[in-house]
């Protein structure tokens, strides 16, 4: 039988990123048995590499370390190197991360780990130049080193990835001994007071150097906000104002980077990621129905536009990321110097005003060019100019248009063509909220999206998801956030478009959760599924990091759906779950707002808003747009017994939930076409459609749009 490690076989692979390392002298294997068994039969370590297509410093390793032919030969003859895309495999990536994070304090990509042939770790570390730097040693120095010590000092290499097998399964696997009653509205009320005490109130956000966005941190603030913390309300929109006008956002192209490395939030990681441009602008639509401010709205807007513009599959899902890098370059596609800003429009006073109002200078905030930025009032430029401020829009709407024009003739950054179910998920969920609360073509996305998944990544026969779709083909198994992720989404969909279907998927997938990521002795739900790959060991996923709690997400949407599947285990899990963890939500809220969300909604019942009717109302449509309802459950439901009959059909059910039961439209014709009649004889506004309101207790039927007002202000 011939050696796999023989070759580089990452040309088989779909994954984008691991394509990119397809040409390496180094013979890249695929995380798979072929790879580990060759190295128990060759006696050699494993050296495991995780990244992302769209990492800067991934590049810069391979470029200095991957590329070069000693380091690959040397690599070759002593390791069996194994490259992990981390958004294919965040299982494997959770992993050694979290060891990482053990034994350093610290993390990043690329990660680099070496493994005994059974997947034990006993040396890890992220970027290694290729030639020693500081007190940073080279690649090929640590290469060797690993090597000897394999040789001559095994026994010590082996204590060492016992102990660290061993600490891993304590971190990721355990949980606590003693069970508590799930934590409340009093977990959301910690989390947001340590986000007012840790907030940056000079930049907004939270932390000194880097600046990561944080949008769970921003849906606790807003729920406090809600509730009368004028406080929370001012670090909220200080942060959402501070991304929005910074380089965190691309102000001319619209969408979010994923990070800023300085405190200002001037100078991005140039990256684009799908996940940070379906979870801010749901931030952003929040803010704007708090607080009434166009300015998110247009923010939101901005960002799922450029979703739909630039990261859409032609059959309705969506792609990954942007790269960072274009030409060669960190940020070239998106920076600029006054003289390209000259050259691209042909007016020079329109250039003014566009330079002036977006911060290019002549050195520039980054590397000689600049990061356009949004920080001055347009008044405040057409005052310095001597022109009113009507003129400045006209000039700077002209050169705007000009110079996006001019960027399109740049190279564009690569895309990673990688369908991730958890990632649209979060995508479709922002969609279909913003055909709430902007504009129903955004929902219409969200379910071209939606059927795109259920076409390509779900199997309709096993009830199971696929981790990815890329290159024509699904692959991997699904993890908790796939099936979170995307039940949030169908959910999302379901009440956006009233399409039963919809929810009737959300439904399924939450079977598969309990079925697959529901440890009933634990009480706990695990990030991999029952049935996938034995690991070192099997992860919970409680903190938001770049993504949203999967526990969270799941906590909250089987809470939601037991309003329609009461006979199912869905609300007992939910409850359960939070009472395991009760201790690090109620104590540690910061680091894991969408628990403390969850934990939130539960205690306080969900806004139920059921309408009974074919469509909504478009007057009623805009009083819920209207307003920051952000546990509401909108239950839509056809107006009369006959219709309903057919969704329980769909939904598998003997008898309508009590959301739905006895709440058909009232005095309304069979379709719910016809108007009808108030008490009093008088014509109402709801076209047929009959609405119920309840948080615990319940409106009578409401027909008029005050009424609904009335009821949505009454329980809110």
């Amino acid at each position: 039988m011939s050696d796999p490690t023989d070759r580089n076989r990452l040309a088989d692979e779909a994954s984008p990123y691991l394509r990119q390392h397809a040409d390496n002298p180094v013979n890249w294997q695929p995380w798979d048995d072929a790879a580990f068994e060759a190295a128990e039969e060759r006696d050699v370590p494993v050296f495991l590499s995780i990244g992302y297509s769209a990492c800067h410093w991934c590049h810069v390793m391979a470029e200095e370390s991957f590329e070069d032919d000693a380091v690959a030969d040397y690599l070759n003859e002593h390791f069996v190197p194994v490259k992990v895309d981390r958004e294919e495999r965040p299982d494997v990536d959770d992993l050694y991360m979290t060891v990482a994070q053990l034994a350093t304090g610290g993390g990043g990509w690329p990660l680099s780990v070496w493994l005994t042939p059974d997947k034990r770790p006993f040396y890890v570390g992220t970027y290694f130049p290729r030639e020693a730097t500081g007190n940073q040693p080279g690649f090929l120095d640590v290469l060797r080193s690993l090597h000897e010590r394999w040789e001559t000092e095994r026994e010590a290499v082996e204590s060492r990835a016992d102990q660290w097998a061993d600490a891993l399964r304590g971190e990721v696997e355990s949980v606590p001994d003693a069970r508590a009653e799930p934590p409340g509205s009093d977990a959301l009320d910690a989390a947001a007071s340590a986000a007012i005490n840790q907030a940056d109130r000079d930049h907004g956000g939270w932390g000194g150097g880097q600046k990561f966005p944080q949008p769970g941190r921003l849906h606790v603030l807003l729920r406090a906000a809600d509730r009368g913390d004028d406080e929370a309300r001012a670090v909220a929109t200080e942060t959402l104002d501070a991304m929005a006008a910074g380089g965190l956002y691309d102000q001319l192209g619209g969408g979010f980077h994923r990070y800023c490395v300085d405190r200002e939030w001037t100078v991005p990681h140039f990256e684009k990621m799908l996940y940070d441009n379906a979870e801010l602008p749901r931030a952003y639509l929040a803010g704007y129905q708090l607080t009434g401010e166009e300015r998110y709205r247009t923010v939101a807007a901005g960002a799922l536009d450029f979703v739909a513009d630039e990261l859409s599959h032609p059959e309705g899902g969506f792609y990954s990321t942007l790269d960072a890098r274009s030409d060669g370059e960190e940020g070239k596609f998106y920076v600029w110097t006054l003289d390209e800003v000259s050259a691209a429009v042909d007016d020079p006073t329109d250039a003014t005003v566009f330079g002036a109002y977006y911060g290019v200078t002549q050195s520039g905030n980054f590397e000689g060019s600049s990061v356009l930025t949004r920080r001055r009032d347009l008044a405040d430029v057409a005052d310095e100019l001597g022109m009113d401020e009507t003129e400045a829009r006209e000039r700077l709407d002209h050169a705007h248009a000009q110079v996006y024009e001019a960027r399109t003739e740049r190279e564009r950054p690569a895309r990673d063509e990688k369908v991730i179910g958890a990632w649209n998920g979060l995508a479709i969920r922002a969609f279909a909220e913003a055909g709430l609360v902007l504009n129903k073509d955004y929902a219409e996305r969200a379910v071209d999206a939606l059927d795109f998944v259920r076409e390509h990544l779900w199997d309709a026969e096993s009830e199971r998801l696929a981790r990815r779709y890329a290159g024509g083909a699904a692959k991997g198994e699904g993890y908790l956030e796939d099936y979170a992720f995307l039940a949030a989404g169908a959910l999302a969909t379901y009440e956006a478009t009233g399409d039963v279907d919809h929810l009737t998927f959300a439904c399924d997938l939450a079977d598969a959760i309990v079925a697959e990521h529901w440890d009933a002795d634990e009480e706990t739900l695990y990030f991999t599924p029952a049935s996938g790959e034995d690991l070192l060991a099997r992860p919970q996923e409680l903190a938001d990091r770049s993504t949203p709690s999967p526990t969270g997400v799941a906590v909250s949407v089987l809470d939601a759906l037991a309003a329609f599947r009461p006979e199912s285990d869905y609300a007992d899990i939910a409850a359960a779950v939070l009472a395991t963890h009760a201790e690090t939500v109620a104590e540690r809220g910061l680091t894991h707002p969408s628990l403390a969300l969850a934990a939130d909604t539960r205690e306080r019942g969900h806004l139920e808003v059921t309408v009974a009717a074919n469509e909504i109302p478009a007057e009623w449509h805009d009083a819920i747009a209207a307003r920051y309802l952000p546990d509401r459950l909108l239950s839509r439901r056809p107006p009369t017994e006959d219709g309903l009959a057919a969704w329980l059909d769909e939904l598998g059910l003997d008898d309508a939930p009590p959301i739905w039961a006895g709440r058909e439209a009232r005095d309304s014709d069979a379709t719910g076409d016809g108007p009808i009649s108030a008490d009093d004889g008088s014509p109402t506004d709801s076209d047929g459609a009959t609405a119920y309101v309840c948080r615990r207790a319940c409106s009578p039927p409401v027909t008029s749009t005050d009424d609904l007002i009335e009821w949505l202000e009454a329980h809110r």
